[in-house]
């Protein structure tokens, strides 16, 4: 068994330490995601934490790390490869709310309703996060530990030279490309907006780019459950691809070339914004670990210098706020072993102290109302406390298999405008495309 599991783990040169998946009824094996980066190591002494008191709550039991060390892709094909057979599935694995439907579509995963219902901390968790694991048969099939939200991140110095408010809060699609030409005539060098646009920069486009706007538009703008179908022909999306069109004719973004760059993120976080290139940037709620103390680019005045605001709806109707988030699942495979000891170590990993310290160290949205009101989560990071607000708001992508066939044709319809086709011309495109997606 050991041996089978070691195979597994060193295919396609990925690296692995701990033990492996096996029959013992009193141990519960742990998959999940170590970094590539050899210096980030907080996801494993945290782990390590909770296994000890895992243990030490449950005598007799045991908790069995098993750590994937892997680029993101890698990691997500070598969990699947590992839950196809009972030999090798671990009892909990780590999951990206991104995959979580192609997973329990392939049978990996099982549902977890008939644990969620007799715990008594699920209450707790905001019903946006919720949604986030739950598939079209109206079961949930993981817990997540966090989510991330997005909205503007804007330049305050930047502002104040092109005679923008410090307290700016736009209400419309409209006030944001207002605000970027009068960047544009004030402030020159400076590149008044960026959003990811462009099949390179994957889901950096279409979720926190396309995304952002179109769910803005209206209820459903992506995909309709009560059809079950995926949404063409709509106004909504042509204005969006229009709004990314704006920006890139109007000269209010980057250089097409530089917006095209699979890098282009880094280049916004280490160079740009801190260096003053940037006024305003459609993006995370995570920017901020860049910049703190032994962060990729340290930048002490970066709390003081950047403001936030909540992206706003298309012309300010209701809610007239939006936001996209992603996140991660605790998951438990079909084929796990020892299921119900899987589902105590959840309730280990998500009491509140612990998820309050993960929530921290990993740079999280809370998606528990009491750790969101958690005095050492709101001190953790500037900005924490509005992004965190911006959960009510948020939306989730289609739980669908299908889904990243589509977020590849909103990245080629994205580009296509960027380029200079007209939103008209690449959403046509799209809508033929979307043809031959089935949910």
């Amino acid at each position: 068994m050991r041996l089978l599991l070691a195979a597994l783990l060193t295919t396609g040169a990925l690296t692995a330490c701990g033990g492996g998946p096996g029959h013992d009824a009193d141990t519960v094996t742990i998959a999940y995601n170590r970094s590539t980066d050899n210096k980030i190591r907080f996801k494993d002494a945290f782990l390590a934490d909770v296994k000890k008191q895992f243990e030490r709550a449950h005598p007799g039991k045991k908790a069995e790390l098993v750590p994937i060390q892997a680029a993101e892709n890698d990691y997500a094909a070598k969990v699947q490869q590992m839950m196809r057979s009972p030999k090798t599935a671990p009892d909990l694995v780590y999951e990206d709310t991104f995959r979580v439907s192609a997973d329990i579509g392939a049978g990996y995963l099982r549902p977890l309703d008939d644990y969620l219902s007799q715990w008594d901390q699920w209450g707790q968790f905001a019903e946006t996060a919720k949604a986030a694991a739950k598939a079209e048969d109206g079961r949930t099939y993981g817990v997540p530990d966090g989510t991330d939200t997005r909205g503007l991140w804007f330049n305050r110095q930047i502002f104040a030279k092109a005679g923008l408010p410090a307290d700016w809060q736009p209400r419309s699609w409209a006030e944001i490309l207002d605000a970027a030409r009068a960047v544009r005539t004030k402030v020159p060098g400076v590149i008044p907006l960026n959003v990811y646009t462009g099949k390179a920069a994957g889901e950096a486009a279409a979720m926190q780019g396309l995304e952002m706007l179109l769910y803005g538009t209206g209820p459903n703008p992506l995909y309709d459950p009560a059809a079950k179908k995926w949404v063409t022909g709509s106004r909504g999306f042509k204005d969006a691809l229009d709004f990314v069109r704006t920006v890139y004719e109007e000269k209010l973004g980057p250089d097409p070339s530089d917006a095209l760059d699979p890098n282009v993120g880094t280049r916004l976080a280490t160079d740009w914004m801190p260096n003053g290139k940037l006024a305003i940037a459609l993006d995370g709620s995570w920017l901020g670990q860049n910049w703190i103390a032994k962060g990729p680019k340290e930048w002490p005045a970066w709390s003081a210098t950047l403001g936030q605001a909540a992206m706003p709806t298309q012309y300010g109707q209701a809610p007239g706020k939006v936001s996209l988030s992603g996140g991660w699942t605790w998951a438990i495979p079909a084929k796990a072993a020892n299921p119900a000891l899987a589902f105590d170590f959840v309730k280990t990993l998500q009491t509140k102290d612990n998820a309050v310290r993960w929530d921290v160290v990993d740079a999280q949205i809370a998606v528990r109302r009491d750790v969101a009101a958690d005095p050492a989560y709101l001190r953790s990071m500037p900005g924490i406390a509005f992004f965190t607000a911006l959960v009510p708001f948020t939306h989730y992508r289609p739980a669908l298999a299908a889904y990243p066939q589509v977020s590849s044709a909103i990245g080629e319809a994205m580009e296509a405008v960027t380029t200079g086709r007209s939103a008209a011309s690449a959403a046509k495109t799209y809508d033929d495309q979307l043809g031959s997606v089935t949910p």
